[in-house]
């Protein structure tokens, strides 16, 4: 059967992962996620990942993050989905926690935080916000 939303797929097994106290997480690979997680490890907000293949597919395997035994991550929520996209001008893109958190944006120069699509002056789809 196939997903109809991955990334969302992705952010409830890092927030469930988190919850759990895990040390990492694992799920199935693709550029838009690594994209994202590449933004999430750059804020600080995971440690880091790696992509290997297993059994033939390529997965992802995530290395949660904790201050003092608290997880780094306190929301993780996904805006924009397949069944209703979310798309916002370079002035429009929303300012997660007043710039304590961070909105992960989709833009024609690839994936990147709300704050640089802001610096280099572009919208697109609010994949998800992280405080």
């Amino acid at each position: 059967m196939s997903m109809s939303d991955p990334i969302a797929d992705m952010l409830t097994r890092i927030r469930n992962g988190q919850r759990a106290n895990k040390v990492d997480v694992q799920f199935s690979a693709s550029n838009k996620k690594s994209a994202i997680l590449d933004v999430l490890k750059d804020e600080g907000y995971i440690a880091g990942y790696e992509t290997a293949e297993v059994e033939g597919k390529p997965v992802t395997t995530v290395v949660l993050k904790y201050f003092q035994g608290e997880p780094v991550i306190n929301t993780l929520k996904r805006i924009s989905r397949p069944g209703l996209r979310i798309f916002k001008g370079k002035e429009d893109l929303p300012s997660v926690m007043s710039g304590l958190g961070v909105a992960i944006v989709s833009t024609s120069k690839g994936v990147m935080s709300g704050r640089a699509a802001k610096a280099v002056g572009h919208g697109g789809e609010v994949l998800c916000i992280v405080e």
